[in-house]
């Protein structure tokens, strides 16, 4: 049930953004709306077919075998033959910071990243967890959700940058201007950023499926969290938060907003309820 609701607040959600968008073209003009749809579908696409190699040469990954792997990537082959999926190219990290993540446009073409700091703290059981939780994402292609979402987002913020230059058919509108220039990017960057808090709930639900229970990702998470408070994760640019387990730079107060994953403590209680049911 929690994974239903959470993909149907997903549909709900994009079609926000969406909206967002159309409302912005009326009040801007839509002769704004098409130029720049382009251009950012345009980005968002390079950035979609060359996600993986951009994430994994930031976070320096080493690509593993069957004879390197270890366990890790005889793990990786047992969880995702029970997901249904094609083997990922499985890499390591040379991080401390323990986390994971999983990228790449389509389950034929995934990678499946665990820094060192999660091998060395985790155990085999944590370790199914977290990486059925990275198999989960792959199995949604919640990279082409993330994608859409950004390209919507990404438009709404050009256009806003745009209209605070060159005004347009703004300056005829006023509430329109404002709209364009000041609402619109920041809620579009709120329902972004919400978007990805329920992928993050569904990859929860159906990873735990994947390893067979929730037991492993929960003591996981609160593995993963208590660590990333103390150990930062070393990776140039924030705007990768979203791939990984548990967000390596944590927002609080306000914000939580625009945190790209729920706090940990609701991903356990969401967890917690599946006990019996898998």
């Amino acid at each position: 049930m929690t994974a239903t609701w959470n993909n149907f607040k997903t549909v709900l959600l994009m079609g926000g953004l969406t909206g967002l968008l159309l409302a912005v073209g009326a009040a801007m003009g839509q002769q704004y709306i098409l130029p720049f749809l382009g251009l950012s579908i345009l980005m968002n696409m390079g950035a979609w077919f060359f996600s993986d190699k951009i994430a994994i040469a930031a976070m320096h990954g080493r690509e593993v075998t069957r004879a390197t792997g270890g366990e890790l990537y005889a793990l990786v082959d047992e969880l995702r033959q029970r997901a249904g999926l094609p083997m990922p190219r499985v890499y390591i990290c040379p991080h401390q910071a323990p986390n994971a993540f999983a990228t790449g446009r389509s389950p034929a073409k995934a990678a499946v990243a665990v820094t060192e700091g999660a091998l060395q703290l985790l155990n085999r059981h944590e370790l199914e967890g977290v990486v059925g939780h990275e198999l989960a994402h792959v199995k949604n292609r919640d990279t082409l959700i993330s994608t859409l979402a950004a390209t919507i987002a990404g438009v709404l913020a050009t256009i806003a940058q745009f209209a605070l230059f060159f005004g347009g058919r703004g300056r005829e509108n006023p509430l329109g201007m404002i709209v364009a220039i000041v609402v619109a990017p920041i809620a579009a960057a709120v329902i972004k950023a919400m978007i990805s808090r329920s992928r993050e709930f569904v990859a929860d639900a159906e990873g735990a499926a994947i390893a067979g229970a929730p037991d492993g990702l929960i003591s996981a998470l609160h593995k993963l969290d208590a660590l990333n408070r103390r150990i930062p994760t070393h990776q140039p640019n924030p705007a990768m938060n979203n791939m990984f387990i548990i967000e390596p730079f944590s927002a609080r107060g306000l914000m939580d907003l625009f945190a790209t994953h729920p706090p940990t403590e609701k991903r356990v209680a969401a967890l917690a309820q599946l006990r019996g049911r898998l």
